[in-house]
């Protein structure tokens, strides 16, 4: 008896799907590129095929993601569809501080350029 051939999918065209690309061709490009891993081998080929249970590793933006292919897609539909198709495992980060908030003050006075000025230029010797 035979197995039932496992359903697999093009790795830029899945991608694409899960809406990590805005086009199919910037996912071609980061593949050929051989940026992405698929089950820890690192691949250069668009057209390898990926299928459920595959855990994928890329570049996107500054971070790196790691995703578990969790199915494949039919289309490219909106992102609470696409985000069906994956389990994210990319570590969380901390959070950076918070960035100050501005306190209203409007533009400083003579007085207090003078005095941001002096802070800012080294001592006479």
């Amino acid at each position: 008896m035979t197995e039932a051939p496992r359903p697999t999918l093009r790795l830029d065209k899945w991608l694409w799907q899960a809406r990590f690309f805005k086009t199919r061709t910037l996912a071609t490009k980061l593949v050929a590129g051989a940026h992405v891993r698929v089950n820890g081998t690192k691949t250069d080929k668009p057209a390898a095929q990926i299928g459920p249970g595959d855990t994928l590793t890329f570049p996107q933006g500054h971070e790196i993601r790691v995703v578990r292919v969790l199915a494949l897609g039919e289309r490219r539909g909106p992102a609470t569809e696409a985000r069906t198709l994956y389990e994210d495992l990319t570590p969380i980060k901390e959070t950076p501080p918070a960035t100050p908030k501005y306190e209203g003050g409007g533009r400083p006075t003579k007085k207090q350029r003078r005095d941001l000025d002096r802070s800012r230029k080294p001592p006479l010797e």
